[in-house]
């Protein structure tokens, strides 16, 4: 696959010069606060700063986009549609006035430059709806359980959903803002394959009606002493394979290489995009050029994150020298699993909403990133709406175990454990009726619940859901333990745990019966 030529950046002759002003805001009474100093504002490609005024100045291609680097400690004032006022639309032609492009920020209490307390981002990706039923699915599903849990205002200092919002459907972005904004919190979005305008012949103007309601497909936010990349990697390839492969553009490296070049070394950098840097399938996936000349712009920060999407299933990738990262230590890439699971498929439950759990056995879901602020970070998963009385499905594993089997038998069936955030690395241990703690083998091979329902939709004589289960694939996070058969007649109780990086130790537990049977 060859690498595609990125468009080419507006010539400076053809931009203009606009100055506007970043000021505190004081409420619509009060009017507004005083000019905010050293706030970087970017043309997407240049980085100028705030004077002691709060003034900036900086040139923007006709049409156009200006947007502000929001400094940590502060959030953006809501435009009219419930998302961050962080971005502004340069006018084709004719004259702007001067300071009309002005930006407001509120200070956050309780907040610093360099993160003074702990603090939360909500990680989404791929809500993927295509319809009003897909977007009340999200609202059930995910948003409301989120609301419910926090008094109906999360604690996160902002939310991202790292592409596919719509399964192409563009017109249903208000409709998705709208419940998205019911958690209360800030809330930014990076564009995926499926965010692209139908029909586009390629790359330059893919993004139309993104831009219209998102603004700026690349941009930064700063919080809790850790800076966030958000990256549009979906470039657009009509006539060629899926027509998009991952990569970046031309007038990206050259923002972030300006961003960088002012971001302290030690800060925690997360990049934010839709397709994994990593390949899949056995093919190249994202551009490698452009994979080699992102990590060396990486390579010599010694904290970094990256997170994706895209793929409807979970996992964790260490880049390696195998990869071409040339870092002092693996560089991870958190692949998170769907909000919208396996594209809102399988069987509904008794409230109507669908199984959706992923190809990998992974249930539907989002993620929360916590930052300690001095550079670590912590991630977890949480499953939509798990069970309240399954010992053998909590929000960290589900387990699967044959109900019986015979006294005396070969131990040749096992108890399996999917631990959603589990890789290599990961310890996972099981016990039998309080007996001694045994390690579990991790296997790569299709998840036994999944399998089951898949079994149950080839059994059906007609559809139990809008759509079926994905078919099972292998998963990168499952393990098993053989089952002893040597233990008396009845029921015996398997305990699972898991060791989690950043959650420490958590359980489930199943059981099992033993049976005799003449010979």
């Amino acid at each position: 696959m060859q690498a595609v030529a990125a468009p080419a950046t507006p010539a400076v002759s053809a931009s203009r010069t606009i100055s506007g002003q970043v000021h505190l805001a004081r409420g619509a009474e009060q009017g507004f606060g005083p000019g905010l100093a050293g706030v970087a504002v970017s043309n997407g490609v240049d980085i100028v700063r705030t004077d002691a005024q709060g003034r900036y100045r900086i040139d923007v291609a006709p049409d156009g986009l200006v947007f502000v680097v929001k400094p940590a400690g502060y959030r953006f004032a809501a435009g009219a549609d419930g998302l961050p006022a962080f971005w502004r639309r340069v006018p084709p032609a004719g004259g702007a006035a001067a300071g009309s492009f002005d930006f407001s920020l509120v200070e956050e209490g309780g907040r610093t430059a360099t993160g003074a307390r702990p603090l939360q981002v909500l990680l989404f990706t791929d809500t993927q709806v295509k319809n009003t039923r897909d977007i009340d699915y999200y609202r059930r599903d995910i948003v409301e359980p989120i609301v419910a849990s926090m008094d109906g205002r999360h604690r996160a200092a902002f939310g991202t959903t790292l592409g596919d919002l719509v399964d192409d459907e563009m017109h249903l972005y208000p409709a998705l803002n709208a419940v998205t904004a019911k958690l209360g919190v800030p809330w930014f979005h990076v564009p995926g394959n499926h965010d692209v305008d139908p029909g586009s012949t390629g790359d330059a103007g893919s993004l139309a009606t993104w831009s219209g309601v998102y603004g700026p497909d690349t941009y930064a936010v700063e919080e809790g002493g850790a800076a966030f990349v958000f990256l549009d990697d979906v470039v657009v390839q009509a006539g060629q394979g899926p027509g998009y492969v991952g990569g970046l553009r031309e007038d990206q490296f050259r923002f972030l290489e300006a961003y960088l070049a002012q971001l302290p070394r030690e800060r925690l950098l997360v990049l934010g995009m839709h397709i994994p840097v990593f390949d899949t399938g056995g093919r190249q996936t994202f551009l490698a050029a452009d994979r080699a000349r992102l990590f060396a712009l990486l390579r010599e920060r010694p904290r970094l994150l990256l997170l994706s999407g895209h793929s409807h299933v979970q996992q964790h990738y260490w880049h390696a020298a195998k990869d071409g990262w040339q870092g002092a230590a693996p560089l991870h890439e958190y692949n998170l699993g769907a909000a919208c699971g396996a594209f809102w498929s399988g069987a509904p439950d008794a409230e109507g909403i669908p199984d959706a759990t992923m190809a990998d056995g992974t249930p539907n879901g989002h993620a929360t990133l916590e930052l300690d602020g001095t550079g670590g970070y912590a991630l977890a998963w949480h499953p939509a709406r798990p069970p309240a009385d399954d010992p053998a499905f909590t929000g960290s594993m589900a387990l699967h175990a044959p109900k019986v089997l015979r006294r005396g038998a070969y131990p040749a069936w096992g108890v399996f454990a999917n631990v959603f955030m589990g890789d290599a690395d990961s310890r996972v241990e099981y016990r039998v009726d309080g007996g001694e703690w045994k390690p579990m083998r991790r296997v790569e091979r299709a998840d036994p619940r999944l399998l089951l329902e898949n079994v149950a939709d080839d059994l059906a004589a007609a559809l139990r859901g809008f759509d079926r289960s994905p078919e099972a694939v292998d998963s990168t996070h499952l393990w098993r333990g053989a089952l002893p058969t040597d233990l008396p007649i009845g029921e015996h109780r398997v305990e699972v745990r898991a060791f989690d990086r950043w959650q420490g130790e958590t359980r489930a537990a199943t059981t099992y019966r033993l049976d005799e049977v003449p010979l």
